[in-house]
């Protein structure tokens, strides 16, 4: 596992802040630009960017710091995932260091993607099926409208930014820009904020949707619903939904990527003498021919009986082993018949003469 702490040079108590600071330094420092031709720092940008992007996030932060990653575990439920852009590490670095240029900070911006583990049967995976899903997100408030501002009130005008949404100050050579922190960068301030949605401009609800699994899908399996994400920020598009597929064991189907595998019991007198037997399958059941003198463990091949292979017709096979079903008790007539056998074959039958707590007491006498 890769240390971003380290990467960046931080220590892992350290704030939001001092991971950006570290970030901005170490970006400017290995930044291609200012690098060309240099293999090594573009591979340290990189590395860089990648530590960031998962420091940088405090939801990512917190995943990494207790699950060594930056998703957090897998299971069933529902988490969250956020992508940040190389377009959005340049220009907070080109804000950071040059000023603001016509960057601002209330530009519309793409919300946050959405993560829900979905759990599903051997059946389910292999002819598709559609789930209806809930989740918690953010929806813009129908009171307000999405403003946050109580219904006939409006927002004054930020006093510290005047509206803009960022400070600029001269650091050194560098005219920075930095979000307003008594506005959050919107430029404007909210005096009686909306009953509903408490001044937010939205509320979390839960969403219903329903989803489409197509056929043939494994465990690993993403599925991206477009815009059922995260709502966007100053009018950009919501983010988009991942769903993340885990299909359950199955009772009697073992899965190899398209195949299936399964195991089942023939009678001793089949296995000599040859017949059919019944074998379930995804589609219900098939006749399987036994010939005769058929060894236990012998595999038989049921072609197209298996899974399709996603947006493909083609399906894979299912792979059918016998073995020999040893009956549990004999009636009298079996057992003569079978010593007969026994002893026509020239094999000897040894017969125990102790009891049940005799041989207790040579199990544990051992």
């Amino acid at each position: 596992m890769k240390d971003y702490y380290s990467i960046l040079g931080v220590s892992r108590d350290a704030s939001q802040e001092e991971i950006k600071k570290a970030f901005r330094r170490l970006a400017r420092q290995y930044h291609p630009d200012l690098n060309p031709g240099n293999r090594e720092a573009e591979e340290k940008f990189k590395e860089i960017n990648e530590a960031y992007s998962c420091l940088g996030d405090p939801q990512k932060r917190a995943n990494y710091d207790r699950f060594g990653n930056a998703e957090g575990p897998m299971g069933n439920g529902f988490g969250f995932e956020t992508h940040t852009t190389f377009t959005d590490l340049f220009e907070d670095i080109f804000e950071g260091f040059f000023g603001n240029f016509g960057f601002k900070k209330n530009r519309p911006t793409r919300g946050a993607d959405l993560r829900y583990d979905l759990t599903i049967t051997l059946e389910e995976a292999a002819f598709g099926t559609e789930k209806e899903i809930k989740f918690p997100r953010w929806q813009e408030c129908t009171n307000c409208n999405g403003s946050g501002v109580k219904p006939g009130s409006a927002p004054f005008t930020c006093s510290s930014c005047g509206g803009s949404g960022y400070i600029r100050y001269n650091q050194g050579f560098f005219s920075v820009s930095k979000t307003c922190n008594k506005c959050g960068g919107t430029g404007k301030i909210i005096k009686d904020p909306c009953s509903e949605c408490s001044g937010m401009g939205k509320i979390r609800v839960e969403q219903s949707l329903t989803i489409k699994i197509p056929p043939g899908v494994d465990t690993g399996t993403k599925l991206k619903v477009t815009g059922e994400g995260e709502l966007g920020q100053f009018g950009g598009p919501r983010g988009d939904l991942y769903i993340y597929i885990e299909v359950k064991e199955h009772n009697f189907f073992k899965r190899d990527g398209i195949n299936l595998h399964c195991s089942i019991p023939i009678s001793f007198v089949k296995a000599v003498f040859g017949g059919e037997v019944e074998v379930p399958t995804l589609d219900g059941s098939e006749k399987l021919v036994i010939p005769p003198s058929t060894p236990s463990g012998r595999v038989f091949k049921l072609k197209g009986k298996g899974l399709p292979r996603v947006g493909s017709s083609h399906r894979g096979d299912q792979i059918v082993s016998v073995f020999i079903d040893v009956p549990k008790k004999l009636n009298e007539r079996q057992r003569e018949l079978l010593e007969e056998f026994a002893k026509v074959s020239g094999e000897e039958i040894k017969k125990s003469s102790k009891g049940f707590k005799d041989k207790l007491k040579d199990i544990f006498s051992m």
